[in-house]
């Protein structure tokens, strides 16, 4: 007996050749996760057995191979002509009778079990669909909103229809798939009304990077289309898996999207469409899911990827009526999920110039070209091979003709749009979500495209000069002395975890305060207080979300620190507590009347002295929260807390009491603070030093400033400045000899290493503990290290065999 339904309680993972991967996916999750409180709406599928019943009671095999035969298959000049004769076929055929009795009643069974349906999505799904090597994601069509038994056979038929669109065609070539092996299987599954609430997708890893302990969340209100075609900025969450099965505060990262449309259902004569509204003002800022949901989603993502034992990409939808999250879609990643060995390939300007638009980097290269602005994929033959394509956004349309452009610029988007996915799949770099960039780039200029530098964009104008460099990560050996890096931003951290190191000697939090917090922490708690009502309204604006303007700076800074000492897992990260100069302090928004005015901020009122001066007491208190909050609540205890320019023991005393007081107290649930070393007094008096703090760090610039008197900063004594003057080294051997006889851990971060092969032969024979790199400096430090090593090594045993000479004599 012919088996044209399947429901999705009946199907399996093992049932990809009847219903599809997509639909196979979703039985699977129905019948193995929904006692793990996965929730995905219930369904039918009909079967490739009812797709070739289609076909064959409509004799259409042979006029569809012999249609798809007369296809260029070199240049796809025909492509369009090819689509729109085959879909022909499809539209004008009959369902034959007892194919559309069986999708009925299969429908009727559905609504007997699904007691709130009020309407349903029919989704189709290739039977060669969601294999790991091919997404088929986007090629085929989606109908929602469908109502009645006689609506859904008509829209399965529609979806049999979309196994010729253009795009599918050219995806099958492409793909190596033969068109008349491939059957279509629609899926019919409850509605989520997402129209009424949000929807999204998620990864089980990095998308950008590939770091595979984070489940990337993205969303917008209404339908999940304008997340998936990149109509909107996004939300963007990260989930760390580790604290999320320690059931800690897992969110690493979130971030606002615009999200100026909201994408809801509209009825056109018959037709059920969708078209996009404008948010309302009130809403564009608001987070469109709450951390409770955050993390109710990422477990459940986690959970979908320890069943298949894989990477998944995964679309959610939260219905707006019942107030449920839903999972609607999972299938394998297939980018990282794909790539083998450990080679990075780093990439970097050796020059700037004029910034023509910016947007979130995909792809982590750097390309140039002929910018060719295009408006719709009809535009297809202006683009020719190599040049970079703008346009506003794109969607599976556009696919055939992406893999001709060297870089891709879109004006809106995120990190999961249609642009996005499918630059990752080709290779291509690729800015999206520069606002404004078909207006800014001009038809036919040359530009070059980076997105080299983390997560943001960058389109230049003009052709720039950079540097490409193959680095095999496997061939680095790992030297007895520890390599760290020096790192300030979070947006690097997921690729910078990748290199060959023991963690994170030095992260700065001066750059975070900068750059995404902008406002002075006392500016925060006394915001009343303030004058200045350009100020205020700035501040308002950048805490839109938060009815506490302190727990702003908290969660910021938390989230910043959280996602490095993520990345580096279990690694230690250690965290230098602020170290901004007044004058600096002074410039974030704010800041102005908190600060006095210094002839000499380097030598002033910095580090230790403000932590418990009653002049800064409040805004250390702010940062001493967003610590507790990173290593207590979110789990991240391998965050180790540094103090800098602490003069003298008892100024380092009332630091730690001060810490002490706002709940960061040494010793407790393994807290370790370090200390800086980068004044004489903490290299004369480190073993008093060492009785109150954990570890030290040499910070060599300002260590060798004030050895020898010199202002780093001056352009007239400059050539004074050398960390390799006897004197510093004596200095730095004091210390490390005094360390070591203590029993405490010392390190050095600083440029001189890797910039100077004596200084790591030095460091090295002094026995240090470990060195801290900036990114760039990092893998010539380590071939510095490795020969230092190999030079005390020679030392060494030229030694053994003249004391064996000497015993034989």
């Amino acid at each position: 007996m012919a088996s044209y339904i399947k429901h999705f309680k009946d199907i399996r993972h093992t049932d990809g050749a009847q219903v599809g991967g997509k639909n196979a996916s979703l039985g699977e999750m129905i019948h193995e996760l929904s006692e793990q409180g996965v929730r995905v709406p219930g369904g039918f599928a009909t079967t490739a057995e009812a797709y070739w019943h289609f076909v064959d009671e409509n004799d259409l095999r042979k006029p569809l191979q012999e249609a798809l035969a007369e296809l260029d298959r070199e240049e796809f000049s025909n492509l369009e002509e090819i689509g729109k004769k085959t879909r022909k076929l499809i539209r004008e055929a009959q369902m034959p009778g007892d194919l559309a009795k069986a999708i009925k009643e299969a429908y009727a069974a559905m609504k007997e079990r699904e007691k709130e349906m009020s309407s349903v999505a029919v989704r189709s799904s290739a039977t060669a669909e969601d294999l790991p090597k091919a997404s088929f994601a986007g090629q085929h069509e989606t109908f929602l909103n469908i109502r009645g038994a006689e609506e859904v056979v008509k829209y399965v038929q529609r979806c049999i229809e979309s196994l010729f669109t253009d795009r599918a065609i050219k995806y099958r070539e492409d793909n190596g798939f033969e068109h008349m092996k491939v059957a279509l299987s629609a899926g019919v599954q409850r509605m989520v009304r997402a129209d009424k609430a949000s929807a999204g997708v998620a990864f089980t890893i990095a998308p950008d990077s590939g770091f595979d302990q984070v489940v990337f969340i993205n969303g917008a209100w209404g339908l999940g289309e304008n997340v998936v075609q990149g109509t909107v900025n996004a939300d963007e969450y990260y989930v760390f898996k580790p604290s999320l099965e320690k059931d800690k505060h897992a969110i690493i990262s979130k971030k606002a999207g615009r999200k100026a449309k909201t994408m809801v259902f509209a009825k056109e004569g018959a037709e059920t469409t969708t078209r996009n509204t404008d948010t309302p003002e009130d809403q564009r800022y608001r987070f469109v899911l709450s951390d409770e949901e955050v993390h109710q989603l990422a477990r459940w993502c986690v959970i979908i990827e320890k069943h298949y034992d894989k990477a998944m990409d995964i679309e959610w939808a939260k219905d707006g009526v019942s107030g449920q999250l839903f999972i609607v879609q999972a299938r394998p990643e297939t980018v990282h999920s794909q790539k083998k060995g450990s080679k990075l390939k780093k990439y970097e300007l050796k020059e700037k110039g004029k910034i023509l638009a910016e947007g979130t980097g995909i792809g982590g290269k750097i390309a140039s070209g002929k910018a060719r602005l295009l408006s719709s994929p009809e535009e297809s033959k202006k683009l020719q091979k190599g040049e970079v394509l703008v346009t506003d956004r794109t969607n599976p349309d556009w696919d055939p003709l992406m893999e001709k452009a060297s870089a891709i610029v879109t004006n809106s988007g995120g990190r999961t749009s249609h642009a996005a996915i499918v630059a990752r799949e080709i290779g291509a770099v690729a800015v999206i979500g520069a606002e404004g960039a078909t207006e800014k780039i001009k038809n036919g200029q040359e530009v070059t495209v980076t997105a080299a530098g983390g997560n943001v964009g960058l389109v230049y104008d003009g052709k720039l000069d950079w540097e490409e460099r193959e680095i095999d990560l496997d061939e680095f050996e790992s030297p007895d002395t520890e390599v760290m890096l020096i790192l300030a931003d979070p947006d690097h951290a997921f690729q910078d975890a990748m290199y060959p190191t023991d963690g994170v000697g030095l992260m700065r939090l001066e750059f975070v305060i900068n750059n995404s917090i902008e406002a002075h922490p006392l500016a925060l708690v006394h915001f009343d207080e303030l004058e200045d009502e350009e100020v205020k309204a700035k501040i308002n604006e950048l805490t839109r979300n938060y009815d506490d303007k302190e727990q702003y700076f908290i969660d910021e800074l938390a989230m910043a620190v959280a996602t490095i000492a993520a990345s580096f897992y279990p690694r230690d990260v250690i965290v230098r507590m602020s170290d901004f100069k007044t004058n600096e302090y002074a410039n974030l928004l704010g800041g102005e009347p908190f600060e006095p005015k210094e002839e000499n901020p380097m030598l002033g009122f910095r580090g230790a002295s403000r932590y418990y001066s009653d002049a800064y007491r409040e805004g250390f208190r702010l940062e001493c929260r967003a610590m507790k909050k990173v290593r207590e609540d979110m789990g991240l205890d391998n965050v180790i807390l540094m103090i800098p320019f602490c003069r003298t023991v008892e100024e380092g005393k009332k630091v730690l009491d001060q810490m002490a007081e706002y709940g960061l107290k040494r010793g407790e649930n393994g807290l370790q603070v370090y200390v800086m070393t980068e004044i004489p007094s903490n290299v004369l008096l480190a073993d008093q030093f060492a009785e109150i703090f954990d570890g030290f760090s040499i910070g060599s610039n300002d260590l060798t400033q004030l050895t020898l008197g010199v202002d780093r900063d001056s352009e007239i004594v400059k050539d004074l400045f050398d960390e390799r003057n006897e004197a510093v080294k004596r200095m730095l051997a004091m210390a490390i000899k005094q360390a070591k006889e203590k029993g405490v851990k010392i390190g050095l971060c600083g440029q001189a290493p890797s910039d100077f092969p004596e200084m790591a032969r030095f460091l090295v024979e002094q026995g240090i503990d470990s060195i801290s790199f900036n990114p760039d400096a990092l893998l010539q430090g380590i071939e510095n290290i490795l020969e230092a090593q190999s030079s005390q090594d020679g030392h060494a045993q030229r030694g053994r065999h003249a004391d064996a000479r000497s015993s034989r004599s």
